[in-house]
């Protein structure tokens, strides 16, 4: 089957279903899981639909942050527990919003010590946590700037303007996908311009992605592979087909 052939019907799928699973296109199309992944990577470069865990789905119809917070918490909390072992007490982080980095945000709770910028509200909540006994509590800034559409946090120039007044010591991000060629990339162009300014306003970028995000290209790239310092994924991701390109091209990974 001619791989246009292929974007037709997984098309025609999703016009039908607004959700498809990755066993159901295989099914319907006689292919291999990696060409079906191959081509979900392709359409959702397009902008055409977005990859979930098992499948994808319509753009228009991408789950909530409410309901993405239940997908994959053992592997976040994985990454987060991992990510937090690279830090110290007394350094400046920047952290971006997202699903996974809440869950850092808990993790980061329990350390204390830590100045904290970040343009998450749900990230800021969650660092209200109670320290390690003797530990100083977190400071926590939260960036100024206009109200996203797709979660609660804030974006736009005011935003990035307000990073430019920091430098950090790391920069904790998470993706929507990370490729050995383009880097982190991220689907919403004023999400990606508040994770840009945050590496260029940190010393080091540390990049939290779980496997299924691994070999994925978003439509906005706004970290370089050289650019990345650490990739912190989850011991599944060595069974990927784009791990061994990563660990290649990339400085450091950890498995967690």
């Amino acid at each position: 089957m001619w791989q246009e052939e292929r974007y037709q019907r997984i098309r025609a799928l999703l016009a039908t279903l607004r959700r498809v699973t990755t066993d159901r296109i295989v099914t319907e199309l006689n292919v291999s899981r990696e060409t079906v992944r191959r081509d979900l990577v392709a359409l959702e470069t397009l902008g055409e639909l977005k990859r979930i865990h098992g499948g994808a789905i319509k753009v228009e119809d991408e789950a909530p942050i409410a309901e993405r917070a239940h997908i994959n918490v053992k592997f976040k909390r994985d990454l987060a527990r991992a990510a937090v072992s690279l830090l110290s007490h007394g350094q400046t982080i920047f952290i971006d919003a997202g699903t996974t980095t809440e869950i850092l945000a808990q993790e980061l709770a329990k350390l204390g010590g830590l100045m904290v910028i970040t343009n998450s509200f749900n990230v800021a909540l969650q660092l209200r946590g109670t320290a390690a006994a003797g530990s100083p509590r977190n400071e926590v800034i939260v960036l100024g700037g206009s109200l996203g559409d797709r979660s609660p946090a804030t974006v736009g120039a005011t935003t990035v303007a307000e990073i430019g007044r920091y430098r950090a010591d790391l920069a904790l991000l998470s993706p929507v996908g990370v490729d050995v060629h383009h880097g982190a990339s991220n689907y919403d162009h004023r999400e990606s311009e508040v994770a840009r300014a945050m590496t260029e306003h940190a010393e080091r970028v540390v990049i939290l992605a779980d496997y299924s995000k691994l070999g994925v290209q978003s439509r906005i790239s706004y970290c370089p592979p050289e650019r990345i310092d650490v990739l912190v994924t989850n011991q599944r991701a060595s069974d990927e087909g784009a791990f061994d390109a990563l660990k290649a091209g990339f400085k450091q990974i950890i498995l967690a």
